[in-house]
């Protein structure tokens, strides 16, 4: 059974910085595709970004794109997530998931199977 465990997240003020970081407890990080997602209060959950399990295929929500940056650390087992120049709009939830396979996309949250319980970011203006 794989766990999920995100840290990182808090209250910041517009135009400032946050990294999160998700812990994998298994002993196959390696092999799964990491993915993050948000969601904002009455929302629907959306994606942010993906990396595959080599680090070297990435992708980004257009939202995000120039300002969030993705990676990972294999050998310890975490993904991190580094967002730059935050909004207020950025404000949600964010959730880590982990893929077993890369279904072409791994975009869309039906694609994962493990998710992490999700870590608050709060962008004050």
């Amino acid at each position: 059974q794989v766990q999920l465990v995100e840290s990182g997240g808090g209250l910041v003020q517009a135009g400032g910085s946050l990294r999160l970081s998700c812990a994998h407890s298994g002993r196959t990080f390696s092999r799964y595709e990491m993915g993050w997602f948000r969601q904002a209060p009455g929302k629907e959950r959306e994606f942010v970004a993906r990396i595959s399990w080599s680090g070297s295929g990435k992708n980004y929500a257009d939202a995000v794109n120039g300002r969030f940056t993705i990676s990972r650390d294999n050998a310890k087992n975490t993904v991190y997530l580094q967002m730059n120049s935050l909004k207020p709009e950025d404000t949600a939830v964010y959730y880590c998931a982990a893929a077993k396979y890369y279904s072409g996309s791994n975009c869309l949250d039906k694609e994962y199977d493990y998710w992490g319980q999700g870590t608050q970011v709060t962008v004050s203006s």
